[in-house]
């Protein structure tokens, strides 16, 4: 699949989340290469179903270069906190949504015994052979309601 610019509706929904995020912290709006980028990054996404700078950087034609888009993930001050709540607000805001539930889903990902170097690993109690392994935890905190489940916060 080849992109030239990003979807028409992924940048309108950039364009609704940083409004989201000017109208509730308004120092923490995006700027306008912000949002390009983000709007390429997320019609990335859905064109190569991944998250490879790589393929991102194929999809694009070579207009976009691996280096300067993992350059501008790295460096650049975007508010990622302040994007996922003003990104949940504007899909409830969308579906009309007013209730739900709050729930949390964790999920344990072992690893293998060499992995020491990977960010945050402990040792995980084994169910089936009642011993330990190398692994990761992740929490995500899910809401949901009749018509969608969205996640709206994670941590390891």
């Amino acid at each position: 699949m080849i992109m030239g610019k990003p979807a028409s509706f992924v940048s309108a929904f950039i364009d609704a989340v940083d409004d989201a995020i000017r109208a509730h912290q308004p120092h923490h709006g995006m700027s306008a290469m912000q949002r390009a980028w983000l709007a390429f990054c997320v019609t990335a996404v859905v064109v190569t179903n991944s998250m490879c700078w790589a393929r991102f950087e194929r999809a694009s034609l070579g207009t976009s270069s691996l280096a300067a888009l993992s350059w501008m993930f790295r460096h650049s001050k975007i508010p990622w906190d302040d994007l996922l709540v003003a990104s949940v607000r504007v899909i409830l805001h969308h579906h009309g949504l007013t209730a739900g539930s709050l729930l949390i889903d964790d999920t344990d990902n072992p690893r293998s015994k060499a992995a020491h170097t990977l960010a945050h690993l402990y040792k995980l109690r084994d169910k089936e052979s009642g011993g330990y392994l190398w692994g990761q935890s992740l929490v995500f905190l899910v809401l949901v309601t009749p018509q969608i489940s969205i996640p709206v916060g994670f941590t390891f």
